[in-house]
């Protein structure tokens, strides 16, 4: 069993949604679900959300103080919303790499983002959160929207982040996190156990995806949790912002 006061990498085992699984299997069954969701995710996300996740979006880019010339790293990129806005931002003379471990994800990205004419200043790369293949106090920005959660060691992976900011370099971690209203919270966990997976299988034939989505949701730390995570790998200046009630929280914290 799990303890979680203890170092990931003494554990055997890590939770995959509410499913306990040996540490090294997390990565690759989350991979699993990611290719299989990849060409649809878009029109999932919509419908998920009723479109309140381009919202949740805007609110991050509006606080990343992203400008010209500046150095962003999108890390769990997907199809790119946020690098698509970043790439306009930062202009010819900045540079947004939108990363991704899942070669789907990052296809599907790639090729959206081309389709859409951004070129000369973006790059992809496949790459794990833990372990991010860049030199020390690269980037001015990081984002992380909606794939902390998958990561197996957060901590190792907010460590990762931390070393790669340049001082004074911000990071953004967009997430689902903790309702904040019992009513809302009831509701909100119906519409995840019942109505996601019968989504899920009527749009993309794939309940059980899903199924993990909502749970690994649960599973993930809440408001408070994470930011004393953050500042336990040692970004100062912490805070978040709580949207649609505490479904989504907008965490900042940056690097010293």
């Amino acid at each position: 069993m799990t303890n979680e006061n203890q170092p990931l990498h003494d554990q055997k085992t890590t939770h995959f949604g509410f499913e306990q699984v040996a540490v090294e299997k997390k990565a690759e069954r989350v991979a699993d679900v990611f290719h299989s969701v990849a060409a649809k995710y878009d029109l999932m996300n919509d419908l998920m959300s009723g479109g309140i996740h381009r919202l949740w979006k805007r609110f991050t880019i509006e606080a990343s103080g992203v400008r010209a010339g500046h150095k962003v790293l999108d890390i769990a990129g997907g199809t790119g919303d946020l690098s698509y806005q970043f790439a306009k931002l930062v202009g010819k003379d900045g540079q947004v790499v939108l990363a991704d471990i899942n070669a789907s994800m990052l296809n599907v990205g790639r090729d959206r983002l081309i389709d859409r004419g951004v070129a000369g200043n973006l790059q992809f790369a496949q790459a794990d959160a833990q372990y991010l293949p860049f030199p020390d106090n690269t980037f001015d920005c990081i984002t992380i929207a909606f794939g902390l959660r998958n990561v197996t060691d957060k901590d190792m992976a907010l460590r990762s982040m931390l070393r790669v900011l340049k001082p004074g370099g911000r990071l953004l971690v967009l997430e689902f996190s903790k309702p904040q209203h019992s009513v809302l919270e009831k509701v909100y966990d119906t519409y995840s156990f019942k109505l996601l997976p019968l989504m899920g299988k009527l749009i993309t034939n794939d309940a059980d995806s899903y199924r993990y989505l909502a749970e690994s949701i649960r599973m993930h730390p809440d408001q408070e949790t994470l930011k004393g995570m953050m500042q336990e790998a040692g970004f100062v200046n912490t805070e978040f912002s709580n949207m649609t009630g505490g479904i989504v929280a907008l965490h900042k914290g940056i690097k010293p």
